[in-house]
């Protein structure tokens, strides 16, 4: 328990959307735990089940060709399964390298604290995610999701 424990935080500090999904899964398997709806060994199969998945996320970033921080974007494009379908895994993959690219580029030490910067860094994944044609309707969750995994990324990034 405290190895997943450990891996999540790891994962927290550098995958937004892979963290929260795990972080879920985890909760939920404790809570059916504790409300006696499951046994010790299902929890224990639940635990295991959830270990390989995290090792397949890992795995995932290889098959597709993308590095640490580009699956940590295109996760984040990811959350809306309508883009997936519509876009597919290559247009993800080129708009997740472009935005590492380009919000690299912006992201300076203080730009959380900026609105000016986060307005600019907000535009710019605004532009790249239309020239892609990312659904405009999900547009605005996407924005905010990246931003988001930006912000994790930015201290690394920065220095």
């Amino acid at each position: 328990m405290s190895l997943l424990n450990n891996e999540l935080k790891i994962r927290s500090k550098k995958y937004l959307v892979q963290s929260r999904s795990f972080a879920e899964m985890l909760e939920a398997t404790i809570r059916k735990y504790q409300n006696r709806t499951i046994e010790a060994a299902q929890v224990i199969a639940e635990l295991i089940e959830l270990a390989k998945q995290m090792r397949e996320g890992q795995k995932r970033g290889e098959s597709l060709g993308l590095t640490d921080d580009e699956v940590a974007f295109y996760d984040a494009l990811e959350v809306n399964d309508s883009a997936v379908k519509e876009l597919g895994d290559p247009v993800l993959r080129k708009i997740a390298q472009e935005l590492v690219a380009h919000v690299r580029k912006s992201v300076t030490i203080d730009w959380t604290l900026r609105e000016s910067a986060r307005a600019q860094i907000r535009v710019l994944v605004r532009r790249i995610l239309r020239k892609y044609g990312y659904p405009p309707d999900k547009q605005e969750k996407a924005t905010q999701t990246v931003l988001e995994q930006a912000e994790l990324l930015c201290a690394e990034w920065a220095h």
